[in-house]
């Protein structure tokens, strides 16, 4: 792909990315866009979602030229980025977390994925980590005995540890893409009839799981998701929700997924 096709895919897609309390990481965020010519500033949205600190001014003054929509209390992601949705017109829209950053433009594959194939619906991006190690970012969808294998040293044994590569989908990320029951909401692309079909992201899940459940609706009404091999973000991530089922972030988790379950059901094995 030449640098000015490269550019033409992209720019067929606006980017969406939400704030609370982290105004110097969506700034880094923003340059690498800027730096890689991923996407033109006036078709990146940034929601500061009701921070309660100077998140606003901070972003006003080091992001003059990028729009920025502004709310007075925190809905939770999913209602940061519909907000920011409401504010973009492409075909396509980008969700970015605050804590990625583009080191090229090989993000250009998943909106020719999208360009190619009317049926996908959602194109999840090869996150990495800051070593370049890959997060494996592209998972199944989530089982009973999966979760437990998960949030427990089980995943450390052998049989549980291959279990886990299997709902990590580790063996997958060859050629081009390849689908996938859910991709991480970190960093995706999404075609806008999709997501209008599924009326945005719900808002019931304030934090955690609202990837999982977006991918989920989106297949039940008939588009297809797939993870870009090689479209590479890195995310430099704190996986708060790890940090214990006690924890505030821990509750919050068990709480989303206790929705999910009500919602779409959960299977045992």
């Amino acid at each position: 792909m030449t640098r000015s096709s490269a550019r033409d895919a992209t720019h067929a897609c606006d980017a969406v990315i939400v704030n609370f309390r982290t105004p110097e990481l969506v700034v880094s965020c923003v340059r690498s866009i800027r730096d890689h010519d991923i996407i033109p500033n006036d078709q990146i949205v940034v929601v500061e979602n009701g921070s309660g600190d100077d998140s606003a001014t901070r972003l006003r003054a080091e992001l003059p030229d990028i729009p920025l929509v502004v709310t007075q209390d925190n809905q939770g992601f999913g209602a940061g980025v519909n907000l920011g949705v409401a504010h973009t017109h492409s075909e396509f829209i980008l969700v970015l977390n605050p804590d990625t950053r583009f080191v090229d433009r090989s993000f250009a594959k998943a909106v020719a994925l999208l360009r190619a194939d009317p049926t996908i619906g959602i194109v999840g991006l090869d996150l990495r980590n800051v070593d370049t190690s890959r997060q494996y970012s592209a998972r199944r969808f989530y089982s009973l005995v999966d979760i437990a294998i998960r949030r427990s040293r089980l995943k450390r044994l052998a049989p549980f540890a291959r279990r886990d590569a299997r709902h990590l989908m580790t063996r997958s990320w060859v050629g081009d893409s390849f689908a996938a029951d859910w991709v991480m909401g970190t960093g995706f692309v999404i075609r806008r009839a999709a997501f209008d079909a599924v009326g945005g992201m719900d808002t019931d899940f304030f934090l955690y799981m609202e990837d999982v459940d977006l991918c989920q609706s989106v297949a039940d009404v008939g588009w297809r998701v797939v993870a870009a091999v090689d479209a590479v973000l890195i995310h430099d991530h704190q996986r708060a929700s790890a940090s214990g089922p006690l924890s505030r972030s821990g509750r919050q988790h068990l709480r989303s997924l206790a929705r999910y379950v009500r919602k779409h059901g959960m299977r045992p094995f």
